[in-house]
């Protein structure tokens, strides 16, 4: 567990050195996003770093205000210079699984308006193949339970994320997550659109075609970068 954290903070506190004095930054959600908050917190007071940052949670929000990043205020959005994330899941292909931290709907908006996205994750997480993590589906309330019932008709093993209490998770916006316990998808795209086009249906946890690069974290720091080909550069 130790040498995970550590891989953790290794990622995030290199992907803080890649910002840049005016940027505006999209701030994601997660654990291993902590470490990156905490990096750029640290450059904003030591090097009177000047960043705007666009939040994926309220978690993250609070987070930041505590340590003295400039949060955007209101619900406009401004093309976004770099989006630093999590993820759940990555492929050989870069496309990932997100959404564990049930904040995948305010992560894809940014991620959507963001010139340059890079996620941060340990070694764990990498895989060849995309389906090992619940794919998460961020669903409105009203008719989420015969959304249950229609996932499990296609085999999709689907659960209602619950709180200890036994009530659904609330997303930041108000919506219900259900988790698909997918063993494997011949399609990644073809499932993706699937789920977007399905009624009751908000978004969901696949981003394809999305991420720029990724920082791992593990025996060596690595970026894996998506350019025509995949390339990995060991950093240190």
């Amino acid at each position: 567990m130790d040498n995970v954290i550590e891989n953790k903070r290794r990622a995030g506190e290199y992907a803080a050195t890649l910002v840049e004095d005016g940027m505006v930054i999209g701030l994601g959600t997660g654990s291993t996003v902590r470490y990156f908050v905490e990096a750029l917190a640290r450059r904003v007071r030591e090097e009177g770093l000047d960043v705007l940052g666009f939040v994926t949670s309220g978690r993250t929000a609070a987070l930041a205000e505590q340590l003295g990043i400039r949060i955007h205020q209101g619900d406009s959005i401004i093309p976004i210079d770099l989006t630093v994330d999590g993820a759940d899941s990555v492929d050989a292909e870069l496309n990932g699984i997100k959404g564990g931290g049930a904040a995948l709907l305010f992560e894809k908006i940014i991620a959507t308006n963001s010139k340059r996205n890079i996620w941060v994750v340990d070694e764990s997480k990498l895989h060849e193949r995309l389906w090992n993590f619940p794919v998460p589906v961020e669903v409105v309330p009203y008719g989420s339970f015969s959304l249950l019932r229609r996932f499990e008709q296609h085999g999709y093993q689907p659960t209602m994320r619950m709180a200890s209490d036994g009530v659904p998770i609330a997303t930041d916006a108000g919506h219900y997550i259900i988790d698909l316990h997918i063993e494997d998808h011949p399609n990644p795209q073809a499932l993706a659109t699937e789920l977007k086009q399905t009624v009751g249906v908000v978004d969901h946890g696949l981003f394809l075609n999305i991420a720029d690069a990724v920082i791992v974290g593990g025996t060596e720091l690595r970026v894996v970068k998506k350019v025509t080909t995949i390339q990995e550069e060991v950093i240190k």
